[in-house]
């Protein structure tokens, strides 16, 4: 990676000096010069040379240098638990078949597994031009280093301009370390992607700020340009049963990859309600249920309605509540039909998680809660008093 000047276009104009934030270039002798010691390759200088286009930065990789045109294509990394595709990887193929269709590319598939060929097959039906399907009794369970080899290895391969995935656990886990190997650009928990189809750029938006603002970054010098995305944002994609693609099967050899953990086991969590980001119904708690025990409440309440428990994230640091039910900008999207938020008084990064919602009602005793600025319904009171009258009247209605 390094930054040079052309100087037989450089002019000396010094637009360049007024654009380094880092005072790293000088004008000597009507040149341009740049001290690659404080450089931090923003990429300012040759947005202002463009003019000229005297000032380029070069990345090398394996002895060659990279040419951002010879990427082409979106790839879509496929999230499997216990050999069942992840709901929110058919979002990503949805998002992803968007994508492909306005730059005219193909929609490629990376799917790690095991004993997964139909399931691999399936993923054409949902939008996939080709999909990549690495075998291998390795890949059965995620582990960071193995799953980071082989989709950079995927990537330095097919040379894919766009790689989407999953914002869940797996993907924050592992894709940054993809984007640090092959030296492509990260945006991270997106909620809106677009195209730039004239310039081929990744427009992926993210809440910043702590959600009071929403950024749009674009990753112009680098390839290829990743973006994990936030589960139930996004349509997923729709099978049709006519569309036909290719399958290329990669067996993993056992020990080609250096995996620096081993999995001793895992511990599945016991809960008798759904998973919250699958849910139609979300019943979530805050720090106006008082104490832990109150849980149980939403509990009784969301197997009434046949729906999940969520969580604040004051709940979740207070330890009343794992952190898998935490909605919010820290913890889970949601989008459910119906969300109940009792004792919640609705922060902005928990807003930012469950705003989506088809409908929403909150309780709480405090009138001018921010909640009962987003709700379609809102009932002032005692929380641990209404929330067991509803659970009264939900029974005798069943």
């Amino acid at each position: 990676m390094g930054i040079k000047v052309d100087l037989e276009k450089c002019i000396g104009c010094s637009l360049c000096v007024r654009a380094c934030a880092v005072d790293a270039i000088k004008i000597i002798d009507k040149k341009a010069v740049i001290d690659e010691a404080k450089c931090t390759l923003c990429a300012a200088c040759v947005e202002a040379c463009k003019k000229y286009n005297a000032i380029a930065i070069t990345r090398e990789q394996s002895g060659a240098a990279i040419d951002i045109n010879e990427y082409k294509n979106i790839a879509v990394f496929i999230e499997q638990r216990d050999g069942v595709v992840a709901g929110v990887s058919y979002e990503m193929l949805g998002e992803g078949r968007k994508l492909a269709d306005r730059l005219g590319e193909q929609l490629l598939a990376v799917l790690p597994g095991y004993e997964m060929q139909k399931q691999a097959e399936e993923l054409v039906k949902f939008g996939a031009d080709k999909v990549f399907y690495f075998d291998s009794e390795e890949c059965t369970n995620f582990q960071d280093d193995t799953y980071a080899g082989i989709v950079a290895h995927f990537i330095e391969r097919e040379k894919p301009s766009i790689v989407l995935a999953g914002a869940t656990a797996i993907g924050r886990s592992f894709i940054p370390k993809v984007a640090a190997r092959v030296y492509g650009g990260l945006t991270a928990d997106c909620t809106r992607l677009e195209i730039d189809t004239e310039r081929r750029l990744l427009l992926g938006t993210r809440p910043a700020f702590g959600g009071n603002l929403m950024a749009t970054i674009i990753c112009p010098h680098h390839r290829p340009q990743i973006a994990t995305v936030r589960h139930k944002v996004m349509k997923p994609a729709v099978r049709d049963e006519h569309r036909t693609g290719e399958v290329i099967v990669h067996k993993v050899e056992p020990g080609s990859i250096v995996e620096r953990t081993k999995l001793i086991d895992i511990v599945k969590e016991v809960e008798s309600t759904v998973n919250i980001t699958e849910a139609d119904i979300v019943v979530s708690g805050g720090r106006g249920l008082m104490k832990p025990e109150n849980f149980g409440l939403l509990r009784e309440l969301a197997e009434v309605l046949g729906g999940a428990v969520g969580a604040s994230r004051a709940a979740v640091d207070a330890g009343w509540i794992p952190y898998s039910h935490q909605v919010g900008q820290t913890g889970k999207t949601v989008c459910p039909k119906l969300y109940i938020a009792c004792g919640i008084s609705g922060s902005v990064q928990h807003m930012a998680g469950m705003q989506s919602a088809d409908f929403i009602i909150a309780i709480n005793k405090d009138p001018d809660a921010d909640i009962f600025q987003i709700a379609n319904l809102g009932i002032v009171g005692d929380v641990l008093e209404i929330v067991p009258a509803l659970i009264q009247a939900f029974k005798a209605g069943r």
